[in-house]
């Protein structure tokens, strides 16, 4: 019964409030973005492999304005609460890893989206780290899929954990927001 009543909060009633902390919270927030894409390149001329640390995850749904594109959840009981979460925001998602069963599929579906200009996002330490070290899987679907990579990342002043304990952090409201990208050479666009 505990485990029922637990599964329910984390499937219907925690989403939409973690969803509406957000958006209320990007509300407060100024966001000064830097060496991001062209809207008018980003998703429709081009498209990316979006990659941002796992520890920034929180306000990455505002990094491209207007939503869109696809993220890589995990399989796992906390990926389904997020991949709850990024719906409510209009990004769609990819179920898999590249370590475990299904990976080939999730493969196959991230390449066909690319194909189809979907952007796709991926934290490229993954929840279970190293923190901050680059698993060569991204570069090598870069390699295979011919789009560039766009590293994506945000940065405030002053912030608190979001989940005591963990790495993930959460801007304090009121305060400007740097949202960055690094906008990839024109000759990797080609």
């Amino acid at each position: 019964m505990k485990k029922r009543v637990k599964s329910f909060l984390m499937i219907h009633i925690i989403p939409p409030l973690v969803f509406a902390f957000l958006y209320l919270l990007r509300m407060t927030l100024r966001i000064e973005h830097v060496n991001r894409p062209s809207s008018d390149k980003w998703g429709t001329a081009f498209n990316y492999i979006v990659c941002f640390w796992h520890g920034r995850l929180l306000m990455m749904p505002f990094a491209k304005e207007g939503g869109g594109g696809k993220v890589l959840i995990s399989r796992h009981r906390d990926g389904e609460l997020i991949a709850r979460i990024v719906h409510y925001f209009g990004i769609g998602t990819v179920r898999g890893s590249y370590r475990k069963e299904g990976s080939v599929s999730s493969l196959r579906e991230i390449l066909q989206n690319l194909r189809n200009n979907i952007d796709i996002a991926i934290t490229p330490d993954g929840p279970k780290g190293p923190r901050h070290v680059v698993k060569k899987g991204i570069a090598e679907l870069s390699r295979l899929s011919g789009k560039p990579l766009l590293p994506v990342s945000y940065g405030a002043r002053k912030k608190k954990p979001f989940i005591p304990g963990t790495v993930l952090s959460s801007p304090i409201p009121f305060q400007k927001l740097f949202s960055c990208g690094a906008t990839p050479s024109l000759s990797a666009l080609i």
